[in-house]
């Protein structure tokens, strides 16, 4: 097969081509270091406060479209035939303030200004998608960007009010699209690139069949698609992740569609490439997918990522579970279909062998009777890792519980059913004692542990109270709110 050594892409208006890309070299560290464009701040390093927010822009089936994304965390091989966008590009002629800087300035919405240039790059982003933001959006567009000094009231009156400044249609990233599309174009090649001295080497795969064939090569590689958990082994823990495969690129694993009575999700798929047609047929996701950490992380980590890395902790495995999902897993041209509940052994171990890849996800949509929830508690409302997640589905025929699945994480060694409680409600008529057996059986379900984000008692006390919860909102006879939100 043929093959190349650089890393290939447009850094604002410039074709960039970088040889012996090692795989743990990050993206900031490359614009920061290497190109000395220090608008792009480093904070935290973990993709948490986004002070590092930049565009990246790739062509995929329906054309070119730009996301922010967490520069901290994101590989620089990673961005091979991407348009890389950073504050710099912002500058109109003669050093003119973009509009949405504009607007920051006179709404007063920054002091210190370490975190302003990736506030405006989330702005920027936003107001490019949508140019007339409500505030709810906006609030939604800055949960990956921490303020330190300023205060987000005049920062969200800010992204309210852009469009007095300029409207977007004649903003560089449009007026510039079918040339910037051109050149992305011409950057790909459909071979596979191999890059980065042998101890931490990078290969992006070709097509999905290659990155079969490049798995089987390379069992022991790691794979990396949004990269939101492997950046951290690499900018925390210092690890060394080569020989590592990246995928996020491969469009033929981000292919969402809806197929008879399933949701088929690639596993490449990203966070906000499923939301909406996980609002649509599952509703009840809607609030919960919004509380899965930033727009920025969304943007970067993928539904398959989260559930081939085997966390307790992961907030897809309990509510997908709950749905009675089921994955394909692929190794070389052999698949194998099995329940999501089946792939998590332990902790840290997978029914995964070597060579072998999360190819799709397929969730079974509702069906008549069906009542579903997700829930999610943690130390921070918005971009949190959770302390107790949990997925409810339970079916009710003429006011009698037929079947029920509830799957909790943060309550075990892995992902877990709660098989006493659903045994609790199963058969019964629909009362709130049940539900009251149910709680009191998920003691005999799980015994969690005690750690920073969370007592053990706290966490069964909370896994209890959201099936109390689940009852109350679904019970015809519940008239006040369950929760502020509710009202």
């Amino acid at each position: 097969m043929a093959q190349r050594s650089d890393i290939r892409f447009v850094l604002n208006g410039k074709d960039v081509s970088v040889g012996n890309v090692r795989a743990d070299q990050t993206l900031l560290d490359y614009i920061r270091l290497d190109r000395r464009l220090t608008g792009t701040k480093e904070g935290c390093a973990e993709g948490d406060c986004g002070a590092c927010t930049v565009l990246v822009g790739r062509l995929a089936e329906d054309g070119l479209s730009y996301i922010p994304v967490n520069a901290c965390i994101r590989f620089l091989a990673s961005v091979d035939g991407c348009h890389v966008v950073t504050v710099e590009h912002l500058s109109g002629p003669g050093g003119r303030l973009h509009p949405v800087q504009q607007a920051m300035v006179e709404h007063h919405g920054t002091q210190c200004g370490f975190c302003t240039p990736g506030f405006v790059m989330s702005l920027y982003a936003l107001w490019m998608a949508v140019p007339e933001p409500t505030e709810t959006q906006v609030e939604t567009a800055l949960q990956g960007n921490l303020c330190r000094c300023t205060g987000y009231e005049p920062i969200i009156k800010a992204a309210v009010a852009v469009s007095q400044y300029g409207s977007p249609t004649a903003d560089y990233l449009n007026t510039e699209r079918d040339a910037i599309t051109a050149r992305l174009k011409a950057l790909q090649g459909g071979v596979r690139v191999v890059t980065g001295p042998a101890d931490n080497l990078c290969i992006l795969p070709s097509d999905v069949d290659d990155f079969a064939e490049c798995l089987l090569e390379y069992p022991e590689a790691t794979i990396v698609a949004g990269a939101t958990d492997v950046g951290l082994w690499v900018t925390k823990f210092l690890r060394n992740i080569g020989p590592a495969i990246f995928i996020g690129h491969l469009n033929g694993l981000k292919s969402v569609s809806k197929q008879g009575d399933s949701l088929v999700i690639g596993a490449g798929a990203s966070y906000t490439e499923c939301q909406d047609l996980m609002a649509e047929h599952l509703p009840h996701l809607g609030p919960y997918w919004d509380r899965i950490a930033g727009w920025q992380v969304r943007n970067m980590g993928t539904i398959g990522g989260n559930i081939a890395n085997g966390s307790p902790i992961g907030d897809t495995p309990p509510v997908l579970i709950a749905l009675g999902a089921e994955i394909t897993l692929r190794r070389g041209a052999t698949r194998r279909n099995l329940l999501l509940q089946d792939y998590f052994i332990d902790y840290g171990k997978q029914d995964r062998q070597p060579g072998e890849f999360v190819e799709s996800i397929h969730v079974p949509l509702p069906q008549a009777g069906d009542l579903n929830a997700a829930y999610k508690i943690s130390k921070r409302r918005d971009e949190d890792i959770s302390s107790v997640a949990v997925g409810i589905n339970v079916t009710v025929i003429d006011g009698v519980i037929t079947g029920c699945r509830i799957a909790f994480g943060g309550m075990a060694a892995t992902p877990k059913r709660a098989i006493q409680a659903e045994q609790a409600l199963i058969g019964r008529v629909w009362s709130q004692q049940v539900f009251e057996a149910a709680a009191a059986a998920l003691s005999g379900d799980f015994a969690p542990l005690t750690d920073w984000r969370a007592s053990s008692d706290y966490r069964m006390l909370s896994a209890q109270n959201l099936l109390r919860r689940f009852y109350l909102e679904h019970d015809a006879a519940t008239t006040a709110p369950i929760q502020l939100a509710s009202a």
